[in-house]
This record gives C-alpha cells, sequence and structure tokens, in this order.
C-alpha cells in the first residue's frame, strides 16, 4: 500500500504539472467565448460525479490554502485537462455550501464553486438528498455562490420563476438544456411556501420539462438524476426501468432526452445504450472521503468514478436529433491520502500501479454491454 501510495504521489505531481499548462490555454479559448473552429460542427460533453467533500477533504482544502480559507483547484488539478478541453462540462454538486469557516454543519465551503470554475466546470446539477440540509436559505446561499463563481446550476431554485426557467448552455453551434432532479431529500420535506425549491424525481414531471426545454430553443436535452442505490455497482431495477421509460418518450418521432447523467451510488456503474440513448446509470465520486462498505469495511471501490466523454454532431435533415458519434468513460480515483483527483490512464503511465483499479472500472463500466454499441476507454 504504501508503495503504491508513492507510485500515485509521483503521478499526481506530473499530473498537476500538465493540468497547469492546460489551464491556461482553458482560459484562452474556451473561457473567452470564441467560436470552434468551422470543422468542428459538433460539440464534446463531459460529465463528471458527485462531489462530496468529507472533513479529511475540506482539512486538505485548507491546507492547500495556506490554512487561510479553503483551495479546491488543487485537489480538482487532474480532472482539469480532460474538463477544460471539452465545449460543455456538467459536474454534481451534493451538499450545499455555507459559510468559509467550515463550521457550518452539512454544509462545504464557497470556496468549492471556485475551484470548479477554476477545472472548467460550466454547470452543475444541485439537486440532491442534501439539498435541504440547511433548508431554503442553503439552497440561496449555493446558488448565489455558483453564480459568483459563473458556474451554471440546475436542479434547486431561489424562486418560482427560477425553477420553471430552462438552463440553456452553449455548446459549440448547440444549444443544450440541463435538467436535474433527486428521488429524495433524506426524509426531509421541501418548504410549503417553496414547494419549488428542490426538482423530486417523477417521470411525468421529467419529460414535461424535457419537453418543454425542446420548446425553448435546445438541440441537446441532457437530464442529470441522482437516483440508485448507494453503494452497488450494479443499477438497481429502478433505475432500469425508469431509464427505459425516459429513453422511450418521443415527440414527432424525436426523442425527448439526449443523455442521462445518474449519480448518488457513490461507485461506478454501467454505462448503456437504452433506445438508442447513452444512460450513465452513475458516474461515482468524484471527491469524496473514506467509504465503507455495508459491513463497515473500508471500501476503496467508493474512491474510484469515471468522466463521461461524449462527441455529438448536428442532425443530417432539420428537425432530427443531434447524434452521439463518440462514448467514452475515463476512468478516475480519489486519492484521499493525497486529497487529489488522479486519472487513471495519466497516472499509469507516469508509472503508478493502478491497473487493478482502472480494470474493475472497466469491467462494470461495460457489465451492461456498452462495449457493442460503440462505447470506449478514453484517454
Amino acid at each position: 500500500m504504501i508503495a503504491r501510495r508513492q507510485q500515485v504521489a509521483v503521478a499526481v505531481a506530473g499530473i498537476l504539472t500538465a493540468a497547469a499548462a492546460c489551464q491556461a490555454q482553458h482560459h484562452d479559448s474556451k473561457a473567452s467565448g470564441r467560436p470552434a473552429p468551422p470543422a468542428a460542427r459538433g460539440f464534446t460533453l463531459v460529465a463528471a460525479g458527485d462531489i462530496l467533500p468529507h472533513s479529511a477533504v475540506l482539512d486538505r482544502a485548507r491546507f492547500d490554502a495556506g490554512g487561510t480559507g479553503y483551495d479546491f483547484r488543487p485537489m480538482l488539478a487532474g480532472a482539469q485537462p480532460v474538463v477544460s478541453r471539452a465545449d460543455l462540462a456538467l459536474c454534481h454538486v451534493e451538499s450545499v455550501y455555507g459559510d468559509s469557516t467550515g463550521t457550518a454543519a452539512l454544509t462545504s465551503p464557497p470556496e468549492e464553486a471556485q475551484g470548479l470554475a477554476a477545472t472548467g466546470y460550466d454547470s452543475c446539477s444541485t439537486a440532491s438528498d442534501h439539498s435541504l440540509d440547511a433548508g431554503a436559505a442553503g439552497i440561496q446561499g449555493t446558488l448565489d455562490t455558483l453564480d459568483r463563481a459563473g458556474v451554471r446550476h440546475t436542479g434547486t431554485a431561489r424562486t418560482d420563476a427560477e425553477a420553471r426557467t430552462v438552463a440553456l448552455l452553449r455548446a459549440g453551434p448547440a444549444k443544450v438544456a440541463h435538467l436535474a432532479y433527486t428521488a429524495d431529500t433524506n426524509g426531509v420535506p421541501l418548504p410549503p411556501a417553496e414547494p419549488w425549491a428542490v426538482n423530486l424525481l417523477d417521470p411525468a414531471r421529467v419529460l414535461a420539462d424535457a419537453r418543454a426545454a425542446r420548446r425553448a430553443g435546445a438541440d441537446v436535452v441532457v437530464v442529470s438524476l441522482r437516483w440508485g442505490t448507494a453503494g452497488q455497482e450494479a443499477p438497481d431495477p429502478q433505475q432500469v426501468a425508469l431509464a427505459r421509460e425516459l429513453t422511450a418518450a418521443r415527440t414527432g418521432g424525436r426523442p425527448d432526452i439526449d443523455l442521462i447523467l445518474g449519480t448518488h451510488a457513490h461507485a461506478p456503474q454501467a454505462y448503456e445504450k437504452v433506445n438508442g440513448t447513452w444512460v450513465v446509470y452513475g458516474l461515482g465520486d468524484q471527491v469524496t472521503g473514506e467509504m465503507y462498505d455495508n459491513t463497515g469495511a473500508q471500501d476503496p471501490g467508493g474512491n474510484t468514478s469515471t468522466i463521461g466523454r461524449f462527441t455529438f454532431v448536428p442532425p443530417a435533415r432539420p428537425g432530427g436529433r443531434w447524434e452521439v458519434t463518440r462514448a467514452e468513460f475515463l476512468p478516475q480515483l480519489f486519492d484521499i491520502d493525497a486529497g487529489r483527483v488522479v486519472d487513471i490512464n495519466r497516472a499509469i503511465v507516469q508509472g503508478a500501479d493502478l491497473t487493478a483499479d482502472r480494470d474493475r472500472i472497466r469491467e462494470v463500466v461495460l457489465s451492461r454491454g456498452a462495449a457493442k454499441d460503440g462505447l470506449a476507454m478514453g484517454k
């Protein structure tokens, strides 16, 4: 274990150097808003899993900030080269934001949003079982914080009007709608005066919102779902049934939903093409602390995840569907000792012994036959 940690540490150092160079390029291109070259008529979308910083993660972010405040940029730098190069990058904020002291219960420091923005994330889903941990005030503070950082958001709302507004994002030549829902809020009821504060997962609501997004001008509709059974690598029957229902829905012969991104399982789950639409049952946790299985034993699989990367091209005819021509997954690890996101493929090139982690992720991701539909492990 010690040798493995040393190898990961060496790999992380190399990845951080590459990330710093890529971050400068990101600010010159993606952040500048310059249009893509004429030849690049499609766009790439990447999506990462839960950002769920436990106390040890926060301790590392405070250390990286020199003991004053928090700095999540070094922690996320291992994902930055992949995230910043995409035309559109999505993430999932699991907990709400509190104050910078880190003492508010059940919250994360607002500096996390700055780290997400610096990494290159454009929009984050905020609907989760923790959305109401700090009540309506927690939602207000979280969305205000993301706004200040320049990160779009979807899934929770401060007003009824905001809840009914479609989050439309620019991805190259396309307009992408990002919708988000959670299966529950850990038993915390919605505020009686603000029943729109959190998007609860209801198939009819999801499809109605997807159709509204099309009417609002969305070329592509992406739905983030916080669903499934925590700690389980295989999607549960409810996930599978809901994926079939949502991907089967069509209006005028065109699918209502173009991509489904799952979170909450806290472990990588399978990717599958269902009714012609890619479904990621579970991306896993991009940032988290030590995870434990149902027996109380530490579960190293809980610190692995994937980044999904999908290349879309425009329809052959007006009004047709934007098609995914390339679907990829990139295996990731959160090194809890170093407090760093590690791109496993890059780390292996740097000499870290992470082949077992990579192979396990690949086995799980491909467990429902996605390879036959073209899903590949990206680099």
